[in-house]
């Protein structure tokens, strides 16, 4: 049995952690830390285990095995470095890290102490990109030659929660990115882990269009993101994420091949359409996205603890979180100068 101590306890946990490790029978919760005392109660009261008073209370006990880390972005590294040191398994809610130096120390960390370091890219244990991700690799629709993946909705300040514009999500200090950090970093990941290719060059649009703090003046990080990725195979395509989608949550993905298209997500009752050249249309029902509105079990937790029992490389490991973070930050170089930015 795996004991797991969860340190922030804002609507991920509410939503996520707490309820996909009471369902994990090789789990058991040991407790709760919050800067707000009230909110990791409340999470102790339904889920069980105790709350500690601060992250050093929680990592000083022995009997834990295992952190979740879903404290807001700026305390991300100086935390599971922390925990790492302290002899935990960790995993980390993207965005990784508030710089690419902080996910390499993130990284040393979990090599120095032998402990799991997995990030919460949750879109790659979605059903419909599994099915994606198996008919793409498998040759079946030819080479990649173009993609556009989407990810947007009205903004963190109907999921968090805060529940208003004073979000943590809109100060920088805090937050350091806006919706390429919260969402942007998803689709990053995705189309790498999809494609099985690197992202090796980015050209980026950042900029804050509509959403405004609790004074009423615009946020200090950006609502919307639209950046062009050209992977090492010379495909290009489009990532956009938005804070500003106020309709429908849009959270699809459409791959050009050179003997067909997979639209992924943008149908609800076939998640997962195969078109071909030959005029051939094959529709799959696998399980759908989750959505804000509609919260299903992520696959993140289990993963995470199979990875901690087995001793097996986690599904998203610490350099998958880091490769994803240095696209991040070279599309946030690209916007603030204009121009192209080749990642390393």
């Amino acid at each position: 049995m795996i004991k797991v101590g969860i340190i922030g306890c804002g609507s991920i946990t509410k939503l996520r952690h707490a309820p996909e490790y009471s369902q994990n029978s090789e789990a058991e919760i040991a407790g709760f830390f919050d800067p707000r005392t009230d909110r990791a109660r409340e999470m102790a009261d339904r889920f069980g285990g105790k709350v500690y008073s601060s992250v050093e209370e929680m990592l000083e006990d022995y009997t834990i095995d295992a952190v979740s880390v879903c404290a807001a972005n700026a305390y991300h590294a100086p935390i599971t470095i922390q925990a790492l040191k302290a002899g935990k398994h960790v995993l980390c809610e993207k965005p990784m890290a508030m710089s690419v130096d902080e996910c390499r120390e993130m990284i040393k960390a979990a090599d120095a102490s032998g402990k799991v370091l997995m990030i919460g890219h949750n879109q790659r244990f979605v059903p419909a990109h599994i099915k994606a991700r198996e008919i793409i690799q498998s040759g079946e629709i030819g080479n990649v030659i173009s993609f556009r993946t989407t990810f947007g909705h009205g903004g963190p300040e109907m999921w968090s929660a805060d529940k208003s514009s004073n979000t943590w999500f809109f100060k920088k200090d805090i937050a350091n990115l806006g919706v390429i950090a919260d969402l942007g970093v998803h689709k990053i990941d995705l189309i790498r882990w999809l494609t099985g290719e690197e992202i090796t060059e980015v050209s980026a649009f950042m900029c804050t269009l509509d959403k405004k703090d609790q004074t009423g003046k615009a946020i200090d990080v950006d609502d919307n993101a639209i950046c062009l990725l050209r992977l090492k195979s010379g495909a290009i395509g489009t990532m956009t994420a938005s804070w500003t989608n106020y309709g429908e949550e849009d959270n699809s993905t459409v791959v050009y091949c050179t003997k067909g298209v997979v639209k992924i997500c943008s149908d609800k009752e076939y998640p997962v359409i195969v078109e071909k050249i030959n005029g051939d249309k094959v529709s799959y029902k696998v399980g759908n996205i989750q959505t804000n509105d509609n919260q299903t079990k992520s696959g993140v937790i289990d993963a995470f603890i199979d990875s901690v029992i087995s001793g097996k490389e986690p599904a998203v490991s610490g350099e998958d979180g880091l490769k994803a973070m240095q696209v991040v930050f070279a599309c946030v170089e690209s916007a603030e100068k204009g121009e192209t930015v080749r990642i390393i």
